[in-house]
């Protein structure tokens, strides 16, 4: 398992690079096949020995060595947090490879959608297609039986959030729908937790701003993808325990 777990964070810090890749590249147009990666600042090609998770920006001191320009913390942070986040799935679902490489999948999709949301405002379609895609191309030879679950969970997360972008199109759009119904995919009757954990969280948020700003708050436009995605990994790593946990009690 010790081994299984270090394989697990080297793939994830892999992940969590190509998610950084795809956040940046996605919503301005460019190939992520086929473009190498360029310093955001001055445009050079960056040399695959400054482009190691994590390692290159602790090297460079957190500057490009092309022009000196400073590199965001997020790349190393997005980083290490899905390589923690692989080898938790890898721990919690070590008995079912199938579902590790779903979670595998869905941890990567929510670090691209967390991080465009926080920069730019956006879910990319392209992203959230690609990612159901992976999950239904795993799932449905390796546990075709709970493909309908998954279905009926899209089908009602993002029904759900419909329902809330619709009735309050200034608090919710829908890139928020869509990657609701692309929870429900991966997570399956899990959804319902994650779904409850993200609307908990943000209200909390809200409040606080609220509190902190007064009504300067209401104009303060806070994305919700990025707390869907919060409430995926609790979810992702316990959300059977907890609609146990509810029902037993």
């Amino acid at each position: 398992m010790l081994f299984g777990g270090l394989i697990a964070f080297i793939a994830g810090l892999a992940a969590g690079s190509f998610a950084t890749a795809v956040a940046h590249r996605v919503p301005r147009g460019v190939s992520i096949a086929w473009s190498r990666s360029q310093c955001p600042a001055c445009g050079a090609q960056i040399a695959a020995y400054d482009n190691v998770p994590v390692f290159s920006w602790l090297l460079l001191r957190g500057r490009a060595r092309c022009c000196g320009a400073a590199i965001s913390p997020r790349y190393p942070l997005t980083e290490l947090t899905v390589a923690v986040l692989f080898v938790a799935a890898t721990l919690v679902h070590w008995d079912d490879p199938a579902e590790v490489a779903i979670d595998m999948v869905f941890v990567t999709m929510l670090a691209v959608v967390t991080l465009t949301d926080l920069e730019r405002r956006i879910i990319p379609n392209k992203v959230l297609l690609a990612g159901s895609v992976l999950c239904l191309a795993i799932a449905v030879p390796t546990d075709p039986g709970g493909v309908p679950e998954r279905a009926i969970a899209a089908a009602a997360a993002g029904g759900l959030l419909f329902a809330a972008a619709f009735a309050y199109p200034q608090g919710m759009g829908l890139g928020d729908v869509k990657l609701a119904a692309a929870m429900g995919l991966f997570l399956g009757r899990a959804v319902a937790p994650a779904i409850l954990i993200a609307l908990l969280v943000g209200s909390a948020v809200g409040l606080a701003l609220i509190a902190r700003h007064g009504t300067r708050a209401r104009k303060m436009a806070i994305p919700f993808g990025p707390f869907l995605a919060l409430g995926s990994v609790v979810a992702m790593l316990a959300g059977d325990q907890l609609i146990d946990l509810y029902l037993g009690g």
